[in-house]
């Protein structure tokens, strides 16, 4: 019965980092990208999203219950997980040490960053815009703090579709395995300059 569970947990892990979690993602760093289009088209972005029906209810379900689930099964599975990459230095096992490493991280940084974005303005604190994240990226600390941070979230999410893919049957060979290891790495590179780019668009 327990193993049972346990395999139910990790495969509700596993489907929730990529639908819905990872669907979010995705249209978090597209909105922020608008920042290289300048404060008004951000601005516009961010309220267009913040203007949405039933935001609440869709941000609880949609996002912040799957996100922790995801996120505290995570540190479960890295601190309970052995990794051998000193006995056994091959690339998948690197892989699934740097997953448990950057989950952490991420895990820090969008904390961290809901905190002082969507929570602040939820209190009253702040209004979430081009302003407010400029304000943000002016310490340098923090600057290298989001870049590590989305850079951190994006590898977890492109590495840990690699191993959705498998885990969910999808690539069962190894040749679909190589090539799933190519394009998971596009969309890191992909994901992490989107990010990136909108970091810099607000700090310079």
């Amino acid at each position: 019965m327990a193993a049972n569970r346990e395999f139910l947990y990790r495969r509700l892990h596993s489907l929730l980092g990529v639908i819905p979690v990872g669907i979010f993602l995705i249209q978090h760093l597209v909105v922020n990208h608008f920042a290289t289009r300048g404060p008004e088209a951000f601005n516009s972005a961010a309220h267009f999203m913040e203007n949405l029906p039933f935001r609440i209810v869709l941000e609880l379900f949609i996002i912040f219950i799957p996100l922790y689930f995801h996120a505290i099964y995570g540190v479960y599975i890295a601190f309970t997980s052995k990794n051998n990459v000193s006995s056994y230095g091959y690339f998948r096992n690197w892989m699934f040490y740097l997953q448990r490493i950057s989950g952490i991280i991420t895990l820090i940084f969008v904390t961290w960053h809901v905190w002082e974005t969507r929570i602040q303005a939820g209190l009253g604190n702040v209004e979430v815009n081009y302003a407010l994240m400029e304000n943000i990226l002016e310490n340098p600390f923090m600057l290298v703090f989001y870049i590590i941070g989305v850079i951190s979230t994006t590898f977890h999410f492109a590495n840990g579709l690699w191993s959705f893919l498998v885990s969910w049957g999808i690539t069962m060979s190894p040749r679909s395995q190589v090539i799933s290891t190519y394009v998971t790495l596009g969309i890191f590179v992909l994901l992490s300059y989107v990010g990136v780019a909108a970091i810099l668009a607000f700090a310079l």
